[in-house]
C-alpha cells in the first residue's frame, strides 16, 4: 500500500485530540511509520493520550487492530490441525489463570497457542510470571512455537519479532505514559495478538473493580462491547465473561508467588475462587463439560501437561516445586488484623500498588522485575478474623520496603 506523503502526523494527532475521526488509511500509515521507527515515541504517546481521552469508533478500532495485525506475520496451521482456542484477561491483581488454563485446555485435545504480555501498571504480566521459572523461554521462533504445540498442545510465549511488532512496541509505551485504560487501545492490543494466533474460539475475561483498568461494571461492559463489535467486524467470534476484581484473585500476588499458587491449583489444591474462574473460562471454549474439566484438573493431567510445556520451553519441571526456595525474599512480614470482626474489604488496588512498589512491576519500560517479592496467604473477604490474625504475608527486600507495603495495603483493609 502506498501512503500519501502529505499525511502529517501532528495534524492527525490534533484531529483526534479535537474529537475527529481518523481514516483507515491514516491509521495504517501511523502504525506502519511507528513500527518502522520513523515516528518518535513522544508523538505516539500524544496520539495514545488523545485516543484515551476522545475514544474511537468501531471502524477506527477495527482499522487499528487490522493495522497492528498487518505489522507482522500470523501463525499458520495445518489444514487438519485440532481446534485452536485461547483466553485473554484484561488483567487484575493475582490473576494467574492463564498458567492453569493453557495446560488444562491442552488436555482437552485442542491446541492453545497463547501469546501473552508483560505487566502493565499494577497488573502483573503472564510472561513475567513464567520467567520466574529458571530457564523458561518466553521468546520462541515461529518454528519452535509450532514444534512445542504439536508435541504438547499448548505454548505460552510473547510476541516474536514477526508477530504484531506494532503492538509489542505500543504495549511497552502505554505502560509508562498513563494510557493503559483506553478501550480502543486495549481492544486493538488484545484482538491483534489473538487474530495472529489463527484461533477458532476466544474467550475474554473482562475485569472490573478497584484492581482492574475498568473500575465499574458499566466500563467493563463498554470494553466487552468494543471487543465483540470489533471482532465481528474482522470476522472473529469472541465470548466475554465479566468478573469482579475488588480483591485479589486467589491468595497470592507477585511473580514467583503466583506461579507457586498456580502449581497448587494444577495439583488440585488451589483456592476455590481461582479454580472457579479457571473452569468458567475453560468451559466457554472447551469441547468438554465443566465436570470433565474439573476431573482433568484434579486427576493430575493438567499438572503433567504444564510440566511438559515447561520442559519444552527450557525450564526444569523439578524447579516448580522449589520456587519458594529459588526466589526467597530476605524479609517476610506478616500483616495482622488490628481488630476482630468480619473482613469486608481487601482492596485489590492497594495490594497491587504495594506489590508494584516492592519491585514486582515496572515504573519504566526498561525496569527489571523482582521475581521474589509480593504477597501471599491473602485472606479472602467475608470471613471472620481475630485480632492479631495474619491477613497476608509481605515478601520484600528490606524491612523498610515491607513496612511501606504494609501501610499501603492496610489503607485498603476494612474489618467490621
Amino acid at each position: 500500500m502506498r501512503f500519501d506523503a502529505g499525511m502529517h502526523i501532528p495534524t492527525l494527532i490534533e484531529r483526534k485530540r479535537d474529537g475527529g475521526e481518523l481514516l483507515p488509511e491514516e491509521i495504517q500509515h501511523v502504525i506502519t511509520t511507528f513500527t518502522a521507527g520513523d515516528m518518535p515515541d513522544y508523538q505516539m504517546s500524544a496520539l495514545a493520550m488523545a485516543i484515551l481521552l476522545r475514544g474511537m469508533t468501531t471502524q477506527e478500532t477495527s482499522a487499528l487492530t487490522l493495522a497492528m495485525l498487518r505489522s507482522g506475520r500470523t501463525l499458520e496451521w495445518p489444514q487438519h490441525a485440532p481446534m485452536r482456542v485461547d483466553k485473554h484477561s484484561t488483567g487484575g491483581i493475582g490473576d494467574k489463570t492463564s498458567l492453569i488454563i493453557a495446560p488444562l485446555l491442552a488436555c482437552d485435545g485442542v491446541w492453545v497457542p497463547m501469546i501473552s504480555g508483560r505487566g502493565l501498571g499494577i497488573t502483573g504480566g503472564t510472561l513475567d510470571k513464567l520467567e520466574s521459572i529458571p530457564g523458561f523461554r518466553t521468546r520462541l521462533s515461529e518454528a519452535e512455537i509450532h514444534q512445542v504445540i504439536e508435541r504438547i498442545g499448548c505454548v505460552m510465549v510473547g510476541q516474536t519479532d514477526n508477530i504484531c511488532p506494532a503492538d509489542k512496541k505500543l504495549y511497552a509505551l502505554r505502560d509508562v505514559t498513563g494510557t493503559v485504560p483506553s478501550v480502543p487501545l486495549i481492544t486493538a492490543s488484545i484482538l491483534s495478538k489473538k487474530l495472529a494466533e489463527g484461533l477458532d474460539r476466544l474467550v475474554l475475561d473482562v475485569k472490573h473493580g478497584s484492581g482492574a483498568f475498568m473500575k465499574t461494571e458499566a466500563a467493563a461492559h463498554e470494553l466487552a462491547q468494543s471487543m465483540v463489535a470489533t471482532g465481528r467486524t474482522l470476522g472473529v467470534r469472541a465470548g466475554v465473561r465479566l468478573s469482579r476484581m475488588d480483591e485479589p484473585t486467589g491468595e497470592a500476588a507477585g511473580n514467583a508467588l503466583e506461579v507457586i499458587e498456580a502449581v497448587r491449583c494444577l495439583r488440585g489444591e488451589g483456592p476455590q475462587d481461582l479454580e472457579d474462574i479457571v473452569i468458567d473460562l475453560c468451559a466457554a471454549v472447551s469441547i468438554s463439560s465443566r465436570e470433565q474439566l474439573h476431573q482433568l484438573l484434579h486427576s493430575g493431567a493438567a499438572w503433567e501437561k504444564f510440566q511438559a510445556m515447561v520442559a519444552a520451553q527450557g525450564g526444569r519441571p523439578a524447579d516448580l516445586l522449589r520456587l519458594a526456595d529459588i526466589h526467597a525474599a530476605p524479609v517476610i512480614h506478616e500483616l495482622r488484623a488490628d481488630r476482630s470482626g468480619r473482613l469486608m474489604k481487601m482492596d485489590a488496588r492497594a495490594v497491587g500498588q504495594a506489590v508494584l512498589e516492592l519491585g514486582a512491576g515496572r515504573a519504566r519500560a526498561a525496569d527489571s522485575i523482582d521475581f521474589a517479592v509480593g504477597c501471599d496467604q491473602i485472606a479472602k473477604t467475608g470471613r471472620e478474623v481475630a485480632f492479631g490474625e495474619t491477613l497476608l504475608r509481605i515478601h520484600a527486600r528490606s524491612h523498610s520496603a515491607a513496612e511501606q507495603a504494609a501501610h499501603t495495603i492496610r489503607s485498603g483493609i476494612q474489618i467490621e
